[in-house]
C-alpha cells in the first residue's frame, strides 16, 4: 500500500538509465496505483518511451528496481516467462503489428503462449478483443496496410487486451490522429478502464488526452519524476517547463474544449 493507502501495482525506486555517456533518468522514484489512468509527460528527450520500456523489462537499466504486481522484474531470478507478463499489455506506437499477418492473427498471438488454448477458442477470444476496441466485424481479415492510422491503433490495442491484462502500457496513443479520431480513441481508454478495472500507464504528449482521461500526471524533468499529481495540481508547479507546458496557449485551449463538453454533458 502506498501512503495514500491505495494499493501499488508498479513501484520504481531508484532508477538509473544510461546509454553511453548520456544519462537519461537519475534516482528516479514512480509508484503506479490499481485502477488509475497515469499520463507520463515531459520534454523532448526526458525518457518518457524509455521508462515505459525499462517497466516492461525491455530495457535493463543501470541502476534501480522496478516491482510490477509484486514482482521485481529485474531480479537475476525472474524469468522473462513468468507469468507476471501475462497480467501486463503494451500498445507501442501506431500499433506496431506485423505486417504479414492479418488483425485477427495479430491479436492471437500472444494467446499462443497459453498452453492447450484451442484454436477455434482462440479466434473467437481474439474477434471479441476486436470488438471490444470498436473495430468493425471485418477488420479481423484485414492485415495492417490495408487499414487507416486510427484502426491500427485499435487494433494494437486489442492486441495488447489479449490476455486480459491488469496493466496496459500505451506509447503515444493518439499521436498522428484527427482530432475527431483522437477524442474517440480518449473515450475508448477511458471507457476500457473503467469497465475492464485496467491500470493504464499512458506515455502522451497530447493535453487533450490529459484533460480527458487522466486520473493523475507523472511529468519528467531533470532526468526524474519531477512531480506527480492531478491537472489542477499541474497548475501550481512552479518550474519553468511544468509552468510553460500547462500554462501555455494549447493548454488554454484544452481546458476550455474540457469546459466546454463537460458543460454539453450537464457537468
Amino acid at each position: 500500500m502506498g501512503a495514500e493507502g491505495r494499493d501499488i501495482v508498479v513501484s520504481i525506486r531508484g532508477l538509473r538509465n544510461q546509454f553511453g555517456s548520456q544519462v537519461v533518468h537519475e534516482d528516479l522514484d514512480l509508484d503506479i496505483y490499481r485502477g488509475e489512468i497515469l499520463g507520463v509527460v515531459g520534454g523532448s528527450g526526458t525518457g518518457k518511451s524509455v521508462l515505459l520500456r525499462t517497466i516492461v523489462g525491455l530495457i535493463r537499466p543501470a541502476e534501480g528496481q522496478v516491482t510490477v504486481l509484486g514482482d521485481d522484474v529485474l531480479a537475476e531470478t525472474h524469468d522473462p516467462g513468468d507469468e507476471v507478463e501475462g497480467r501486463w499489455g503494451v500498445m507501442f506506437q501506431d500499433g506496431a503489428l506485423f505486417s504479414s499477418l492479418t488483425v485477427r492473427e495479430n491479436v492471437e498471438v500472444p494467446m499462443r503462449t497459453v498452453e492447450g488454448l484451442d484454436p477455434d477458442i482462440r479466434r473467437q477470444l481474439a474477434d471479441l478483443k476486436i470488438s471490444m476496441v470498436g473495430l468493425p466485424y471485418f477488420a479481423g481479415d484485414k492485415y495492417p496496410s490495408e487499414l487507416s492510422g486510427g484502426m491500427r491503433k485499435r487494433a494494437g490495442l486489442a492486441r495488447a487486451l489479449a490476455l486480459d491484462p491488469q496493466i496496459v502500457f500505451l506509447d503515444e496513443p493518439t499521436a498522428g490522429l484527427d482530432p475527431i479520431g483522437a477524442a474517440d480513441f480518449d473515450t475508448l481508454i477511458r471507457g476500457l478502464s473503467r469497465a475492464l478495472g485496467l491500470t493504464v500507464f499512458l506515455v502522451t504528449h497530447d493535453l487533450d488526452t490529459l484533460h480527458a482521461v487522466c486520473d493523475r500526471i507523472a511529468v519528467l524533468a531533470d532526468r526524474k519524476v519531477l512531480v506527480t499529481g492531478t491537472m489542477e495540481e499541474m497548475l501550481t508547479v512552479d518550474h519553468p517547463w511544468v509552468h510553460e507546458y500547462f500554462h501555455g496557449p494549447r493548454a488554454r485551449a484544452a481546458l476550455e474544449m474540457r469546459d466546454a463538453q463537460s458543460g454539453l454533458n450537464g457537468g
